[in-house]
């Protein structure tokens, strides 16, 4: 029989160690340092990958010993392949360690490798700052009126109409408002600028939303005239170049616009008389107007947040996100066939306001992503699946493609924790808003709280009808209570919030 004293004892396996060093508020210094038995998997995967690289006489490809590979490539060679390939894991096994949440590829430095010799390496990366969070009770913010005057109504009428109206053809000339067919052609010293041409355009005279001096040009003119004028290009390759335009009508029409009458009023919409039409128009007009102060008191909210609240900002990633935005101003206007200096003509801005801008943008998102995601952490705010797909479906329309293309390509690249840290985002920020007291500039308290999102309010909703305003039927559908509409109406709000809060994720760690 064995005696105690006789217990062999088994020495444990060196552990990996990993320390942490703050350079500043967004960047630390990961040194880790690795057991050299710890690479043997990865020395067993090098041989591997090695010996299907090399032809031996005699063996097989892939089935050359190691000893054989240490004497053709050398055990250098091999150390180093395997070192290559386990680095990257056990900088990700230490960032897991630390709690560390990398905002930048890490600069490397490794020390010499060799056999027998333990793994030693440093990293430097941008990290999320940590913030402390300000007491954001009593939030109060002001917002212009939700104002809806009878100008705004009769524009809406006049927009109606047109839509209503019809276009005759006139054997007289062309006046203010008529509309005309017509072609245009271009030339330089008389030579024609070939992407200045066109034929069969229809062109409502006195809008000036085209070449200066047209609209002078055209009044006057017959079908069948042509005439030429001078006027200066605001874009392509002959910018602020002075050419001569040749125009040439080809129909004159009238627009004959329907009478506003209680018959208007039946064949353009649902109501019977055109009072109820104008009402309706006014109550939509009214609703967007809502919404906008919602907007509104929600950039109106998170300014005041960032003002009140000290976010470090890793240089590296303003740097990276002021490119990457530069780039994507860069592909739209070769898209657009504009210049950068079309765009700041347009603009009327200089390239320095430009670029302050640009960097101001680009500071203000990633300050908001830092600020949001703390607030969402210490409000525990979670997001359920009915939530992720309500903000799918906004992502797919704006993107102009399917929900189930959308939610295809965001999992297949890994895009759906982008998009649930997003909603919690926007949940955290509605929460805020509802919170806060929003006043417009008169005075009158905003409440934000029972919005829903047509733009109405909860309390708005009478009884036995739904929310969209049809009947409901007493003996089948039962009214909400008010703690249910409540509830209703901040999940509103959130969806909100959700849908306009700062968009795009800065915050991913980098891919393995």
């Amino acid at each position: 029989m064995t005696g105690p004293s006789s217990r062999v004892e088994i020495p444990e396996e060196p552990e990996v160690k990993s320390a942490v060093e703050t350079l500043n508020p967004t960047r630390v210094k990961l040194t880790v340092e690795v057991p050299f038995a710890e690479l043997k998997p990865s020395l067993d995967e090098a041989y591997r990958k090695i010996g299907q690289q090399i032809t031996v006489p005699g063996f097989r490809r892939g089935k050359v010993p190691a000893l054989v590979i240490d004497q053709r490539v050398g055990r250098e060679a091999v150390v180093q392949e395997a070192v290559s390939e386990a680095l990257p894991g056990f900088y990700f096994r230490a960032l897991q360690e630390n709690e560390i949440t990398a905002l930048s590829q890490p600069e490397l430095d490794v020390a010499e490798v060799a056999d027998g010799v333990d793994l030693s390496f440093t990293a430097e990366l941008d990290v999320k700052p940590e913030i402390s969070l300000p007491d954001f009770d009593n939030l109060e913010v002001e917002v212009d009126d939700a104002t809806v005057t009878d100008e705004d109504v009769e524009e809406q009428v006049e927009a109606l109409r047109t839509r209503f109206g019809s276009l005759n053809p006139v054997e007289r000339p062309a006046q203010d408002g008529d509309f005309v067919t017509i072609d245009l052609s271009a030339s330089d010293d008389g030579t024609a600028i070939e992407e200045a041409q066109a034929t069969g355009m229809s062109y409502q005279v006195g809008r000036a939303t085209m070449l200066e001096g047209l609209d002078e040009a055209l009044v006057g003119m017959s079908s069948g005239d042509e005439k030429t004028f001078s006027t200066t290009l605001i874009g392509g390759e002959y910018k602020d170049r002075s050419v001569d335009v040749t125009v040439k009508v080809t129909a004159v029409k009238e627009q004959e616009l329907p009478e506003l009458d209680d018959e208007f009023a039946q064949t353009a919409s649902e109501f019977d008389t055109i009072e109820e039409l104008r009402n309706d128009l006014r109550d939509r007009l009214t609703r967007g107007a809502r919404l906008q102060q919602a907007e509104a008191a929600r950039d109106a909210v998170l300014e005041r947040l960032l003002s009140m609240t000290e976010i470090p900002l890793p240089e590296t990633l303003i740097a990276e996100q002021i490119a990457a935005r530069r780039d994507a101003v860069d592909q739209q206007l070769a898209y657009a066939g504009m210049t950068k200096a079309d765009l700041l003509s347009a603009n009327e801005q200089t390239e320095e306001e430009f670029e302050a801008e640009l960097e101001k943008q680009v500071k203000d998102a990633i300050a908001s992503q830092f600020l949001l995601d703390e607030i969402a952490n210490r409000e525990a705010v979670s997001v359920d699946q009915q939530e992720l797909t309500a903000l799918v479906l906004r992502r797919a329309q704006q993107a102009g493609v399917s929900p189930d293309e959308y939610a295809k390509h965001a999992t297949e690249h890994n895009h759906l924790p982008e998009l649930v840290a997003e909603a919690r985002r926007g949940k955290a920020l509605a929460t805020l808003v509802e919170d806060a007291t929003v006043t417009d500039k008169s005075g009158n308290r905003v409440e934000l709280r029972l919005l829903l999102p047509d733009g109405s309010y909860a309390e708005d909703t009478p009884t036995g009808q739904d929310a969209d305003g049809a009947e409901g039927a007493e003996e089948t559908v039962d009214e909400p209570d008010a703690a249910g509409r409540e509830a209703g109406a901040r999940r509103s709000g959130a969806d909100l919030a959700a849908g306009i809060t700062v968009s795009g994720d800065y915050l991913s760690a980098p891919e393995e």
